[in-house]
């Protein structure tokens, strides 16, 4: 749910995972040359279908045989007008050296497993045994990170998140059982909608749409850790809502507004911290402070109001009224569990 822009490299040591030999003009060259006989109609198709706007400008000229030479060399015309491929074997994408240091590194990320089979695993572990990894676990420090996140690697988890998976997918309805906060064990039918990985908390969710006699109603979340057992269900009743409409069915009535200044670099401190969030930032000019609307999903207000206080004095929670009070209540029970015979400072109310 995070988009990341990047900037084009322009120096060949600074160069990307994924290179650009195996990006759209690569891919689209590659299935017209699997093709045993092209047309310029295939080559238009082709080039519309999975190249950029301005893609019919460049790519179709270089494929097609130029009388100067200027084209890749890589189609001969035919008697019947056609193009055949001059090349002998069918393309490949071997993985460059970058590529498998990074995969082996993906390797020690526990997540991976989810994903694969036990058997695919050590496959790929064998393949890329002689490659030094990209880089290495300990490498990363992730503040505020809570420390009992799921086991991703125990068989039972990695069942529940495939049949989830699975089901998400296909959009099957499924019936599970859970654990509650309570220690209670319920079973629910619902379809899930999406799935999300939570950085901080470590953990999967999963959010879905409750199903009651045979008919979608409410929306709920799961931890994928409390599932205790999951499976698909044959029919489903259908789903007309979108992505969209579902998670804005999630949000906050009103979003939260804090000030944050930049003493000890708060500012950046907190714009990397709460980088995932929509938000609305104004800047004070003449105080350097900035005021900061953030928009959240319900169900995780606890975990952005122990986030927000985390930053101490640096910020404050103006509004709504109700979530500042909130706050005021949290930092009051804190403050009587460390200094339990000293009342809160008037200021501090």
């Amino acid at each position: 749910m995070i988009s990341a822009g990047c900037r084009r490299c322009t120096e060949v040591r600074r160069m990307t995972i994924f290179h650009e030999i195996y990006g759209a003009y690569y891919r689209i060259t590659a299935r017209l040359l699997r093709r045993g006989r092209i047309t310029r109609q295939d080559i238009a198709d082709v080039t519309a279908q999975e190249g950029f706007r301005d893609s019919m400008l460049f790519l179709p000229q270089k494929l097609i045989p130029q009388a100067d030479g200027s084209d890749w060399g890589l189609l001969r015309e035919t008697a019947d007008g056609a193009f055949a491929p001059v090349t002998k074997h069918l393309p490949e994408r071997p993985l460059t050296l970058l590529q498998r240091r990074w995969l082996r590194a993906k390797l020690a990320d526990p997540k991976i497993r989810l994903f694969l089979t036990d058997a695919e695993y050590d496959a790929i572990e064998a393949a890329l045994a002689e490659t030094p990894p990209l880089f290495r676990p300990e490498q990363f420090r992730y503040p505020d990170q809570f420390s009992d996140g799921d086991c991703m690697t125990d068989p039972k988890y990695r069942a529940v998140f495939r049949i989830a998976l699975h089901a998400l997918r296909k959009g099957t309805a499924v019936l599970l059982e859970y654990r509650t906060q309570r220690g209670e064990t319920q079973r629910q039918c619902c379809l899930p909608v999406a799935m999300e990985y939570s950085q901080k908390n470590d953990k999967f969710r999963l959010y879905c749409r409750r199903i009651r006699r045979g008919r979608l109603t409410g929306s709920t979340v799961f931890n994928l850790g409390r599932i205790r057992s999951i499976r698909m269900l044959r029919d489903a009743p259908e789903n007309s809502q979108t992505r969209e409409r579902f998670f804005a069915g999630l949000r906050c009535a009103e979003p939260v507004t804090v000030r944050v200044t930049d003493e000890r670099s708060g500012l950046a401190r907190f714009l990397m911290e709460f980088a995932a969030y929509e938000k609305h930032t104004e800047r004070d000019t003449e105080t350097g402070s900035c005021t900061v609307q953030i928009w959240y999903d319900r169900s995780d207000e606890t975990e952005l109001l122990i986030q927000l206080l985390s930053f101490g004095p640096v910020l404050e929670i103006l509004s709504p009224p109700d979530f500042r009070q909130k706050a005021a209540e949290r930092v009051a029970a804190q403050y009587a569990l460390l200094f339990p015979e000293q009342p809160l400072p008037p200021d501090a109310e």
